[in-house]
C-alpha cells in the first residue's frame, strides 16, 4: 500500500510501553502527540528512541489521566494490560486490577466529549474474547458503543510476519458514520476474522458493530536464521558444560528426541525453549518448529525464553539476548539503552509487534482516516 499524506494522523498512545506501537505507526504519517505509561523504566527505552517525545509523555498511573490532558487527536491507541485476561494469569479479567485498567482508558474517551476520536484501537491477548465466558469482551464493546464507537475484532498472529507465534486480538472503534466498505452484520471466515471471531460478531448483533474487508496475511518466516545473534562458542553468555547437561537430563524424551535430531544435522539449526514445571519438577521443553514461542515479560523461569543452538555434533544453550527480543518483535533497529538485559527483554515482552500493527495501519487504519490518500498498490 502506497501512502502519501502531508496531514498526519494525531494519535494518543496509551499503556505505551517502550514506543513499539509508534514505532510502527509514525513512518505510516500517524504522529503521536501524547502517550501515557506507569513504568519509569519502559518511559527510558521509550525516549531513547524518540527523545523528542519527552513533552508529549505523561508518566504516571492512568488513574490520573483526564480528558483535558489530552491534545485533539484521530486515533487512540490501548495496549492494556493482558495479566488478568491471559490463561497464564489468574483470569480476574476486567474486574483485576491490571486489565480493569480498560475502564480508565474508557473513563478519558468519556471526558473528551466531542473531542473523542475518530478511532480506537484495543490490543490484547486472545483471553479477552473468553474471559469470564465472553462477558468481559461485550462489557468492553457496550462500553465503546457508549462513547459512540461501533466495534470491529480480527485476529492476527506475528508469525506471519516474524518468527514469533505471538496470537493476539484487536478491536477497532470507529466514531460516527462507517466509512465506504465497512458492513454490518456477520463477516465471513478469513485468516484474520477465524470461527472464533466470527462468533464474536454473531453474538453481539445487538451491538453497533461492522467489518472491513481485509486482505489475507502473508506468509511469514519458517526459522529463526535472521533472528539469532551470531555469539562465538567461548563467549560467556553461552552455558556451561554442567548447566547443559542439567537443561539435557531434564527433557522429556519427545524433547531429547528433538535435541537428538538437531545435533545430528550438519548444519546449524536453532530453537527455542521453555523452562516448565511439571509434577513439581522442572523439566526444559525444546519447541516442536523452528520459530520462537511468544515472548512474555520477564518473572519467572517459565516467562523467560532460551535459545538452543545445535548441529554437526554438538549442542550450545543461552538465554536469548535483546537483540534477538528486539528482532522477534520487528524492531530491529531499536536503541535498546536499558540498565538491564532483564529490563529490556520486560519491555519487548509486553509490547506489540510492529509489523503487524504497521499491517493494520495500512490496510484499516489508513483507509479509514486518510481515505483520499490510500490506494492499493
Amino acid at each position: 500500500m502506497t501512502i502519501a499524506s502531508s496531514r498526519p494522523v494525531a494519535t494518543a498512545e496509551f499503556f505505551a510501553g517502550i514506543g513499539l506501537m509508534a514505532a510502527a505507526l509514525e513512518p505510516r504519517g500517524f504522529a503521536v502527540r501524547w502517550a501515557n505509561d506507569i513504568e519509569r523504566a519502559k518511559y527510558d527505552l521509550y525516549l531513547a528512541n524518540r527523545p523528542s517525545a519527552e513533552a508529549a509523555f505523561q508518566l504516571g498511573d492512568v488513574r490520573g489521566v483526564v480528558g483535558d490532558d489530552l491534545p485533539i487527536v484521530e486515533l487512540a491507541t490501548a495496549s492494556f494490560p493482558c495479566i488478568d485476561l491471559s490463561l497464564a494469569g489468574n483470569r480476574k479479567g476486567l474486574a483485576g486490577n491490571q486489565s480493569g485498567m480498560f475502564w480508565e482508558f474508557a473513563r478519558v474517551l468519556e471526558q473528551m466529549g466531542e473531542r473523542r476520536p475518530r478511532a480506537v484501537l484495543l490490543e490484547n491477548v486472545h483471553g479477552f474474547a473468553t474471559s469470564h465466558g465472553g462477558k468481559d469482551l461485550r462489557a468492553a464493546m457496550e462500553r465503546l458503543s457508549e462513547l459512540g464507537y461501533s466495534s470491529d475484532v480480527i485476529a492476527v498472529n506475528a508469525k506471519h510476519f516474524v518468527p514469533q507465534s505471538r496470537p493476539r486480538m484487536f478491536v477497532v472503534g470507529i466514531r460516527g458514520v462507517l466509512p465506504k466498505g465497512a458492513e454490518k452484520g456477520v463477516p465471513p471466515i478469513s485468516d484474520v476474522r477465524p470461527g472464533w471471531v466470527q462468533a464474536i460478531h454473531e453474538a453481539n448483533q445487538d451491538l453497533p458493530m461492522h467489518h472491513t474487508r481485509l486482505p489475507s496475511l502473508p506468509v511469514g518466516p519458517t526459522n529463526l536464521r535472521g533472528v539469532v545473534q551470531r555469539i562465538d562458542a567461548s563467549d560467556s553468555r553461552w552455558w556451561d558444560e554442567e548447566r547443559t547437561e542439567r537443561f539435557v537430563t531434564s527433557l522429556s524424551p519427545i524433547h531429547e528426541e528433538r535435541l537428538r535430531s538437531m545435533t545430528r544435522g550438519t548444519a546449524l539449526t536453532w530453537r527455542t525453549a521453555y523452562r516448565r514445571t511439571r509434577r513439581g519438577v522442572a523439566t526444559w521443553e525444546i519447541r516442536a518448529d523452528e520459530i520462537a514461542g511468544c515472548l512474555r515479560t520477564t518473572g519467572g523461569g517459565s516467562s523467560k525464553q532460551a535459545l538452543v543452538e545445535a548441529g554437526r555434533g554438538a549442542v550450545r544453550v543461552r538465554w536469548m539476548t535483546p537483540l534477538e527480543y528486539a528482532r522477534l518483535m520487528g524492531a530491529d533497529r531499536f536503541k535498546i539503552k536499558a540498565r538491564s538485559d532483564n529490563q529490556a527483554l520486560f519491555g519487548f515482552g509486553d509490547a506489540v509487534v510492529v509489523d503487524v500493527v504497521a499491517w493494520i495501519a495500512d490496510h484499516y487504519l489508513l483507509p479509514l482516516l486518510r481515505p483520499e490518500s490510500s490506494m492499493n498498490s
